[in-house]
């Protein structure tokens, strides 16, 4: 939070983003990026003396991409579809048909297959067997 005060003051000096990079040794993108967040939530230097670095943090980050683990799009029941999948003249294109049906605003038939293969590659390729014992 330290490089992100020194950022808006030697912004509001008149210095370049590039300038300002190499002088935090931060790419020039970023010093970008940081400078947009801050004119979006309101900061510019100086700063009020009781904006503590929680709060400087939480104000510039709070919205920051997608939370983990959430997909904009109705996803299907993929353990559903790969038990469908083994039966016969069932394949991807036609589960992705009735997925699309079903929800129209759905992914697209490569992001549907790259989401199943990542389903398919987190299932355990063992199964357990218990036989009884004969008597």
């Amino acid at each position: 939070m330290r490089q992100i005060r020194q950022m808006l003051r030697l912004a509001r000096d008149g210095v370049s983003a590039r300038g300002i990079g190499r002088t935090l040794g931060v790419a020039r993108s970023t010093i970008q990026d940081n400078l947009k967040r801050a004119a979006t939530a309101g900061l510019a230097w100086p700063l009020a003396d009781d904006l503590t670095d929680a709060v400087l943090e939480q104000r510039l980050f709070a919205h920051a991409g997608v939370k983990s683990g959430f997909r904009r799009r109705t996803e299907p029941d993929w353990a559903s579809l790969a038990c469908e999948l083994k039966r016969p003249g069932v394949n991807l294109m036609v589960l992705w048909e009735e997925y699309r049906d079903a929800h129209p605003e759905g992914y697209g038939y490569s992001r549907f297959c790259d989401l199943f293969r990542e389903f398919e590659r987190r299932l355990s390729p063992t199964m357990r067997q218990d036989h009884p014992r004969r008597r």
